[in-house]
C-alpha cells in the first residue's frame, strides 16, 4: 500500500512558487501550507473545533515534550497521538533535536546522542536517533523528523560542518532505527549560513529516499534576508518531485517568501504565542488589541476576515477582554491569527495555479508596513 504521494499540480512561471498534493494516511494535504504548532499536543488556547474551523490541514506536536510528559508510551497505549487528541487528519511530529539544542547549558552532546536534563525538574534522559524514532513511531504522526543537530547562530564554520556531518550520521542511524511504513520520515538539511555547507548537506539528504525534505537550522537568530538566501541555494538542490518544508518560520512575510523559492510545508509557535500577548495580522502587518486606538473600534479585527473572532466581534470587545484579564480574549486572537495564516496560504495556492503568483506577492508585501 503507498501511505504517501506528492502531486505537483503547478508551477509559477515567474517564481519557484509550486502549487501541490500531499496524499498522507490521514488525508490530502493543499501545498503551500501553514501548519500551526500544539507543543504538548494541544494548539494553545485552541480545541480541535477551533482548528477545524480555522481550516488547518496538519497540524505539529513535539516530540521532546511528549517524550518529558506524559511520556511517549501512555500515548502510544492510548491509540497514537490521533486518537489521543481526537484530531482526524494528518500531524507532523518534529525529533526533539531543536528543544535539545536550545538547552545548550543543560546537555552534554556526544555522537550516541544527548544527555539533557529537564528544565523543570532536573531529570536526566537521554535522546539519539534511534530514542528519536522509538518515540516518534509510538506517537504515530503521518510525518516524523530526523534526529538532527542545529548549529547556533552565528557559528563558526568549523562549528557548523561538524554539526552538519554528525546531523547526515545520524540520519542514516535514524532511516535504520524508523519502523513504520504509514510514517513518512524528512531528512534535514543544515549547515548554518554557509553557502557550500548548506549545498553539501542539500545533495546528501537529496540522495537518501523520503517522502519529502526539510531545511532546518533557520529561525534561530539570523535576519530574514539570510533566511531567503538559504532557502534560494538550498531549495533547488532537493527533489522537485518531493514537499519542501520550512522549519520555524511563522510571519506573513516569512510564508510568502518562503513560497516565492519553491517552499511548500511551514510551521511556527509565532501566531498562538503573538495572540496570547495582545497581537494580531492584518494585512498591513501587526496591530496590537490593547493600543487605545481600539477602544470604540466596532469594526472587526480585519474586515473581511471570515475567522469566527473576525465574524462575531469587535476590537473594541476583544480589547476589553484583554484589559480585564478574560482568557476568552487570547482564544478569539488565536483563532484570527492561525486563520490568517492558513487562508494566507490558500490565497497563495489560488494564485499559483491561476499563475499570478508574482503579482499576489508583490501586492500582499507592498501592504506590509
Amino acid at each position: 500500500m503507498h501511505h504517501f504521494n506528492f502531486d505537483l499540480l503547478k508551477k509559477s512561471s515567474d517564481s519557484n512558487a509550486r502549487a501541490g498534493l500531499f496524499k498522507t494516511p490521514h488525508g490530502v494535504i493543499e501545498t503551500p501550507i501553514f501548519m500551526p504548532v500544539g507543543t504538548n499536543s494541544a494548539i494553545k488556547m485552541m480545541t480541535c473545533d477551533h482548528l477545524y474551523d480555522t481550516g488547518a490541514q496538519i497540524i505539529l506536536s513535539n516530540s521532546y515534550h511528549l517524550f518529558l510528559r506524559p511520556g511517549h508510551k501512555l500515548i502510544e497505549k492510548a491509540g497514537g497521538l490521533h486518537k489521543w487528541m481526537n484530531w482526524d487528519k494528518p500531524i507532523l511530529t518534529d525529533s526533539g533535536g531543536f528543544q535539545v539544542f536550545s538547552l545548550s547549558s543543560l546537555r552534554n552532546l556526544t555522537e550516541d546522542g544527548v544527555t539533557f536534563k529537564d528544565p523543570k525538574d532536573g531529570s536526566s534522559y537521554f535522546m539519539s536517533p534511534e530514542v528519536s524514532m522509538e518515540v516518534q513511531n509510538a506517537l504515530g504522526a503521518d510525518i516524523i523528523m530526523a534526529f538532527d543537530e542545529c548549529a547556533p547562530y552565528p557559528c563558526s564554520y568549523d562549528e557548523a560542518k561538524e554539526a552538519m556531518d554528525r546531523t547526515h550520521r545520524w540520519l542514516l542511524r535514524c532511516v535504520e532505527a524508523h519502523k513504520r511504513e504509514d510514517q513518512a520520515l524528512f531528512p534535514i538539511v543544515q549547515g548554518s549560513t554557509f553557502d557550500d555547507l548548506r549545498e553539501e548537506s542539500a545533495k546528501f539528504i537529496a540522495n537518501v529516499e523520503a517522502h519529502g525534505y526539510a531545511i532546518g537550522g533557520v529561525s534561530v537568530g539570523e535576519p530574514t534576508e539570510l533566511i531567503n538566501h538559504i532557502v534560494e541555494i538550498t531549495a533547488p538542490f532537493l527533489p522537485e518531485n518531493k514537499p519542501r518544508y520550512l522549519m520555524g518560520v511563522g510571519t506573513p512575510e516569512d510564508l510568502l517568501d518562503g513560497v516565492m523559492r519553491g517552499v511548500d510545508m511551514f510551521d511556527c509557535v509565532m501566531p498562538t504565542r503573538i495572540a496570547r500577548h495582545g497581537s494580531f495580522f492584518t494585512p498591513n502587518g501587526r496591530g496590537i488589541i490593547k493600543n487605545k486606538e481600539f477602544e470604540e473600534d466596532f469594526t472587526p479585527l480585519v474586515e473581511g476576515c471570515e475567522c469566527y473572532a473576525c465574524k462575531n466581534h469587535t476590537k473594541a470587545y476583544i480589547r476589553h477582554l484583554f484589559r480585564v484579564k478574560e482568557a476568552t480574549a487570547p482564544i478569539l486572537m488565536s483563532i484570527h491569527n492561525i486563520y490568517y495564516l492558513v487562508n494566507l496560504m490558500k490565497q497563495a495556492r489560488q494564485a499559483i495555479l491561476e499563475d499570478r503568483f508574482l503579482d499576489f506577492y508583490e501586492e500582499k508585501m507592498s501592504l506590509i508596513k
